[in-house]
């Protein structure tokens, strides 16, 4: 099963995507019961959103091998996972922009000579499996954590790179990876996948720029979700974002980023200036 949100006429709604494109409306609660009735249109003609609206959206760094060796080498390699948070504001659907905040009014605040001038560095994109929570859990053992999970999606974690060095130098991490539209989410959530071995990609306008597996994770989606179970809480519709492989790099007004999940499908969005910040 694939299951998508459209607009409708009243309001944000679930359906069911088959692999022709058509789209089914869904009666009930995608977590318990529901049913699937008439066709209510296709990818083609219907403005799906993201997929879910998460309580919470917990994302998890350096969990690729090869992109934790590129970046820092060997004695980078964490011993237990390095959790953060997203705010649900950054998550965006399909085809949303992802907007390249305006620096005007963050100088203004930050008193570091380094970041006076571009607070923020490059913007990257990061393709990311990410796990939807489809039962309450606390205190779940790895053997149990995949079946406490509605399906995966495909995501972006989208960091302003000289602002995330700054923040992590001090021990903290939240606006570099938390801004509005930083979470892009979709298109789908997709049921019934073995996590383990999925192959996992990026093509910015058009150009593959990531390419691996799942297989390269440090800490398994099914260890992730037993580890985060045993101090918060997870409910359904929670999202767990799961590390990005080697790759990310810089996005652009006018480009067009897309993240590749097998068996999901493909995310797209396209990469525009923040025009809307300040008075």
């Amino acid at each position: 099963m694939k299951f998508v949100r459209y607009d409708s006429p009243a309001g944000p709604a679930f359906g069911a995507l088959k692999e022709s494109g058509a789209i089914y409306a869904i009666d009930g609660d995608i977590f318990s019961d529901y049913t699937v009735g008439a066709q209510i249109g296709t990818t083609d003609d219907t403005c799906l959103i993201a997929p879910l609206q998460p309580g919470k959206v917990v994302a998890v760094g350096a969990n690729y091998l090869a992109h934790i060796l590129e970046s820092n080498g060997p004695e980078a390699i964490p011993k237990f996972p390095m959790l953060f948070m997203k705010p649900t504001t950054a998550v965006i659907g399909p085809e949303q922009a992802i907007k390249l905040p305006d620096p005007s009014g963050f100088t203004q605040a930050i008193n570091d000579s380094d970041l006076q001038d571009d607070p923020f560095g490059e913007v990257h994109f990061e393709a990311e499996l990410v796990a939807v929570i489809g039962k309450t859990c606390r205190n779940i053992t790895e053997a149990d954590a995949l079946d406490y999970l509605l399906g995966f999606s495909c995501g972006n974690d989208v960091s302003a790179r000289a602002l995330q060095m700054k923040e992590m130098a001090t021990g903290v991490l939240l606006m570099s990876k938390g801004m509005d539209t930083f979470a892009p989410l979709g298109p789908c959530i997709a049921t019934d996948l073995d996590p383990t071995n999925l192959r996992i990609g990026a093509r910015l306008n058009g150009k593959e720029v990531q390419n691996s597996s799942t297989s390269d994770l440090l800490f398994s989606v099914a260890s992730l979700v037993a580890y985060i179970s045993q101090g918060v809480t997870l409910e359904p519709g929670d999202c767990i974002y799961t590390g990005t492989p080697a790759g990310p790099s810089a996005l652009s007004a006018g480009d067009s980023i897309e993240i590749d999940v097998e068996g999901i499908g493909i995310l797209k969005n396209p990469v525009e200036n923040d025009t809307s910040a300040g008075p």
